[in-house]
């Protein structure tokens, strides 16, 4: 049978009252996606089975065609799903309501800890990366996702002006990706950083020390350049990163260039 082909619905049994089993659909639908993340996760696109996904959901490769379609269709749904669930999550911090440096140091921390918490999300990312995003373009949901999370941080920087403890003209979305990168790059490459440099960055103290670095990192990117200490190279990251380039501190009266 072709993997795109129209399937007819599984006959059920009525219940009592003629009503149609959808919590038994809802359930099986869910176990569906939660075996095809974890195969997706482990193995790739290419790589992942649909029979082992059927098998570890403890359901078949009728009910997975039925309710999916095919094995790309279902891929993309585990990364909508992937993506709703850290939104979701995110939304939950209620940024809103908190003071905008206590609110930064949330968002911050979640990301980090979500990203060790949730190394399945980091394995779907890379694998849709390598396909250029090809599948998450043909989502109808993933942008209506992010929205809201913009707006969030863009509000909580728009009170940090106002309250003077962040600087104006910072674009939320570098700041996010910024922030995401922070922590991305660690978790995913922890094990050859690990072995590069003799040290094991996974260990729960190595984690909580990177935690605070990335912290002050933001914050310090963050705060109004009246606020930053005078020093050699102060104020580079904070210029940079609404415009998008460095700039040079000046250079002392008569001291040649480098």
């Amino acid at each position: 049978m072709p993997r795109d082909a129209v399937i007819a619905p599984p006959r059920r049994a009525p219940r009592a009252g003629g009503k149609a089993p959808v919590r038994d659909a809802d359930r099986t639908r869910a176990a569906i996606l939660a075996a095809a993340t974890e195969e997706f996760a482990a193995h790739g696109l290419s790589g992942a089975r649909v029979d082992r996904i059927a098998s570890r959901a403890k359901s078949n490769k009728r009910m997975l065609y039925y309710y999916f379609g095919d094995k790309e269709a279902l891929y993309l749904a585990v990364l909508e799903g992937a993506y709703e669930r850290i939104r979701t999550a995110e939304r939950d911090l209620d940024l809103e309501h908190l003071p905008p440096e206590q609110g930064m140091r949330e968002l911050v921390a979640f990301t980090w800890r979500y990203f060790i918490a949730h190394p399945e999300f980091l394995s779907l990312l890379n694998t849709e990366n390598l396909h250029r995003a090809r599948y998450l373009k043909r989502s109808t949901k993933v942008r209506a996702l992010h929205s809201p999370m913009v707006g969030m941080l863009g509000d909580l920087l728009a009170r940090g002006t106002r309250d003077g403890v962040f600087r104006a003209g910072v674009d939320p979305v570098q700041l996010y990706v910024s922030i995401a990168a922070l922590g991305y790059f660690y978790v995913s490459n922890a094990h050859t950083l690990s072995t590069i440099f003799g040290r094991d960055l996974t260990a729960p103290a190595a984690q909580a020390k990177r935690l605070a670095h990335v912290t002050a990192l933001v914050l310090d990117a963050l705060r109004p350049l009246a606020a930053t200490p005078a020093r050699r190279g102060a104020g580079i990251i904070n210029r940079s990163v609404s415009t998008g380039r460095a700039t040079r501190a000046p250079r002392r009266p008569g001291k040649p260039a480098p």
